[in-house]
């Protein structure tokens, strides 16, 4: 078995300290093998916001991170330093890499940077980018859970969500879909869901999922939806059957904690999703 945690949007500037003192007890707890970051790390991109999100990871020691920018990581009002050298403050914790990639054994993860210094909120993901994934997709075995992090969804579970879609979504998902990834993980609009790519896009030659994130942190919750975070679980047989459980874990003011809510089983070697949506008790 494999852990991943997916922490999107916490938007640090805006957190709230009960809860992320929770998220740091449920890491302790659940001890994942890979953090998964997908933007919005910050409010505004400032160096104290920064700080306080370096802070926040020095707890989890030697766990390794994947993290890509938000449109919230580049300096909004600042012109000059948005246009100059939008990525300064962001680099400065989590380094030059603006595309990370992880693997292992089990896992091929690969960063996008979706931002772009030109736009506001809107997110991008460029040819280059499309076939650098393709590219990479090609060492990848059998055996590997394989992930692709933007910031930006590529598919909305609400209509009026359909603005906040990344910008060459349908090209990155043909090629990514025939280079073999499993999941596309997102963040941005503060919306935890999974939706199964390949029941939409019926020509997708490899079933496909894309898995969105809630804000882990940020008071800026989305009406009713709490603070959230996903669970990747994933088992890959000795028989070759890949299998992955996404569960979703809110905050509950109540207990102050986090506490899973739903799951997702996906059959990745197969067209159908497994279990649409459980209730855990």
């Amino acid at each position: 078995m494999t852990l991943l945690l997916q922490i999107s949007d916490p938007h640090f500037g805006t957190e709230q300290p009960p809860v992320v003192a929770a998220l740091l007890r449920l890491v302790n707890t659940l001890q994942p093998d890979l953090v998964i970051m997908s933007g919005d790390i910050t409010q505004r991109a400032r160096r104290a916001q920064f700080s306080a999100a370096r802070a926040f990871i020095e707890p989890f020691g030697a766990t390794p991170f994947v993290v890509v920018p938000g449109n919230h990581d580049i300096p909004l009002f600042n012109i000059f330093a948005r246009v100059a050298h939008p990525y300064a403050n962001y680099q400065r914790v989590f380094g030059d890499d603006l595309e990370p990639v992880f693997e292992s054994a089990e896992l091929l993860v690969i960063g996008v940077n979706t931002t772009r210094a030109y736009r506001r909120k809107d997110g991008e993901v460029s040819a280059q980018q499309v076939e650098r994934v393709v590219r990479r997709l090609e060492h990848a075995t059998a055996r590997q859970l394989r992930v692709v992090v933007t910031h930006q969804p590529v598919v909305a579970a609400r209509a009026k969500d359909i603005r906040n879609l990344l910008h060459g979504r349908e090209h990155a998902i043909e090629r990514w879909s025939q280079a073999g990834v499993d999941l596309i993980l997102g963040g941005h609009i503060h919306l935890p869901y999974v939706v199964p790519l390949h029941v939409a896009n019926k020509d997708l030659p490899h079933p496909m999922w894309a898995v969105q994130a809630g804000t882990s942190l940020s008071s800026r919750v989305r009406g009713n939806v709490p603070n959230s975070v996903n669970v990747i679980d994933y088992d890959a047989s000795h028989t070759g059957a890949r299998r992955a459980i996404v569960a979703r874990w809110d905050f509950n003011q109540a207990s102050a904690s986090f506490e899973p809510i739903m799951q997702h089983e996906l059959d990745l070697d197969s067209e159908s999703l497994k279990t649409p949506l459980t209730t855990l008790l």
